[in-house]
């Protein structure tokens, strides 16, 4: 009888710990997250600063949020011309409206202009890039007061999907050697903008 209670106990034992190792949250990563830390991990490409990338052990991410991945109808708008986008330095980019973004948000309507670059002949592989550069309330708070950025690629009818969760800071958030584009005042969503990658702290 005492070999059986010994038995039935760790049985108990065994089922209590494994019903509350179910119940222990994970900590979820997506795939975007993932290539974030390694690509901020690798000192050949990383834009930390040295000290910084000797203490780094990850980017900050708000909780991935279905409610920010979004279906924008893309309204083209073909033959703008090409302006001097400013960046944080004297340096600047040659960029054009490609198109205006309408999307919702919580039932509220939201516009952004998404941007193309002046074409490189010799770089093909950014022929079909897009630029989403934007500003919302959490910035200067929980995210970098320049706003953030989001890569799209031209699709092919006139919908496109934005997933906010992939929105992340320019590089000059993390060393002011980087010259980085200033987000346009008309891309400024008023809400807060809970996703994507926090604002960085110098260690």
């Amino acid at each position: 009888m005492k070999t059986k209670s010994i038995f039935f106990s760790a049985v108990a034992l065994l089922i209590f710990v494994g019903c509350q190792s179910q119940k222990r949250p994970l900590k979820a990563q997506s795939e975007f997250q993932t290539q974030q830390n390694s690509f901020f991990k690798d000192a050949s490409k990383s834009p930390l600063k040295s000290k910084d990338l000797k203490a780094f052990e990850g980017l900050v991410f708000f909780p991935i949020d279905s409610l920010f991945v979004v279906e924008a109808q893309l309204k083209r708008t073909p033959n703008t011309p090409f302006f001097d986008m400013k960046t944080t330095t004297k340096r600047v980019t040659k960029e054009r409206i490609f198109g205006i973004l309408s999307f919702t948000i919580n039932k509220e309507s939201y516009k952004l202009n998404v941007y193309q670059g002046a074409p490189d002949p010799d770089d093909e592989a950014d022929s079909d890039y897009l630029f989403l550069p934007f500003l919302d309330d959490t910035n200067g708070t929980e995210t970098y007061g320049g706003g953030r950025y989001i890569d799209l690629t031209i699709p092919e009818g006139n919908q496109l999907t934005i997933d906010f969760n992939k929105s992340y800071n320019p590089y000059c958030a993390y060393n002011e050697k980087y010259s980085c584009p200033i987000v346009p005042r008309e891309n400024y969503l008023p809400l807060k903008m809970n996703a994507g990658v926090k604002r960085f702290k110098d260690h």
